[in-house]
């Protein structure tokens, strides 16, 4: 079936499903889950053929993790999926409302985007966690995933489907795009997408920018920054950096660069050293950092630089103001963290450093949607748009104003005669 069809067939679905009752909803969802665990062993056949195809093409490593679908992933995706039925449904919610005049009320009222085209990487839990926030939040979806990961996207996205819309979703609101003229093509339909989110390097996002009038909702690199202030606990950075970095490298929220006050480095970076050389990492600094400990020279791409393996590059800063401007020419917008006891330099570094997620005295791991209660995730979005951080159900929701009169014209208000009130009022939207 081509591309338009598959467009045309989710944008009706999307007006069915904006209107769909949350029970309905939820209903699906815990269908999805129980085929999901049904038919394991289905998927780990389908990802097992991934794998060995992916291997045999020398796919790199940390892509390689991404893309095994096991036992373990398979919980944590299908106790997202019920943590979302559990949630309110957050479609119709009454955001604000104020009285234009007696008998003329104004209601704002949270609604879905519509039809969302989402293009992600290797990981094949990214569609489950994508497809399940849009039904949730009444969105149909349009999903390209990697190729490498083809079998157990296909293997997943039939068995979505058809518990779906079993539970009474309706018929095309899932669909499964499998290759690069695909998406291509989507990019051109502006007339049925309301929304793209890609997920992948900035270059990949710029030629999805550059190549459809469609809005586009970025999530690129992910380089993340620690920064060890002065006013550091130093046990506390050195397990922070350490989780930060090694925990779970191939992953976007891991941190790529270590920023550390030269008021502290002495103390801290051969303990950092030891600690991060016995987790395997190899590292790479700045000529100050080398006069302390002994690694290799960072050059000046180590700054920019997402590396996804156990690779760290260290910076030695003279003051918080540097780290700061270090983050924001160097870092994408993604997760930065800063580590000290100076509640004044914290304080300042969450004001000022420009990333959709700043955390004060922790891992920049956290920075995750289901970690967040959002429910999972469909990406972290490092541009300014009306969803920022972890894209969970409210990013893919928006409003309309609806407006309940009783025989009400605009002609004297426009002549003086009327004035408008313009009181808040309580209550939910009546209709």
């Amino acid at each position: 079936m081509d591309i338009k069809t598959l467009a045309q067939q989710a944008k009706d679905a999307a007006i069915t499903l904006a209107a769909l009752d949350g029970s309905v909803k939820d209903k699906a969802l815990a269908a999805i889950a129980e085929a999901l665990l049904a038919h394991k062993e289905t998927i780990f056949a389908a990802n097992r053929q991934d794998l060995a195809r992916s291997e045999k093409e020398g796919l790199a490593a940390p892509l390689m993790k991404r893309l095994k679908f096991d036992d373990k992933k398979l919980a944590t995706v299908v106790a997202g999926i019920r943590d979302l039925a559990a949630m309110d449904d957050p479609v119709g919610v009454t955001q604000r409302a104020t009285e234009l005049d007696a008998g003329l009320a104004l209601y704002r009222v949270s609604c879905p985007i519509g039809v969302i085209g989402v293009i992600f990487e290797s990981r094949p839990d990214a569609l489950v966690q994508i497809s399940s926030l849009c039904l949730k939040s009444g969105n149909a979806v349009l999903l390209k995933g990697g190729s490498e990961a083809k079998e157990t996207n296909r293997a997943l996205y039939t068995l979505i489907k058809e518990a779906s819309e079993a539970a009474g979703a309706p018929s095309g609101w899932i669909q499964l795009l499998e290759t690069r003229q695909d998406v291509a093509e989507m990019l051109g339909l502006d007339e049925y997408i309301d929304l793209i989110i890609p997920r992948g390097s900035n270059a990949f996002v710029r030629h999805i920018m550059d190549h459809s009038n469609i809005p586009v909702m970025g999530h690129a690199d992910g380089i993340c920054h620690v920064y060890v202030d002065r006013g550091a606990d130093i046990d506390m950075a050195v397990n922070i950096a350490v989780d930060a970095k090694t925990q779970y490298v191939a992953v976007c929220n891991a941190m790529e660069t270590l920023l550390v006050h030269a008021g502290i480095a002495e103390k801290y970076l051969p303990r950092m050293k030891e600690a991060m050389e016995a987790a395997g990492v190899a590292l790479v600094g700045c000529e100050k950092t080398r006069s302390i400990i002994d690694i290799p020279a960072a050059v000046d791409t180590d700054w920019d630089t997402e590396y996804l393996e156990l690779k760290l590059s260290v910076k030695v800063v003279d003051d918080l103001e540097e780290a700061i401007k270090h983050i924001n020419r160097h870092g994408s917008g993604h997760t930065d963290s800063i580590v000290t006891k100076d509640k004044n330099s914290a304080k300042r570094f969450l004001a000022l450093v420009d990333s959709g997620n700043v955390f004060w005295n922790c891992s920049t791991r956290f920075s995750d949607g289901y970690v967040f209660g959002l429910g999972a995730e469909v990406g972290i979005a490092t541009g300014k748009l009306h969803a920022r951080g972890p894209v969970g159900m409210e990013g893919l929701l928006i409003y309309k104003y609806k407006l309940l009169g009783s025989g009400q014209t605009i002609r004297p208000y426009s002549a003086g005669e009327k004035r408008y009130t313009h009181q808040k009022i309580d209550g939910d939207c009546p209709v």
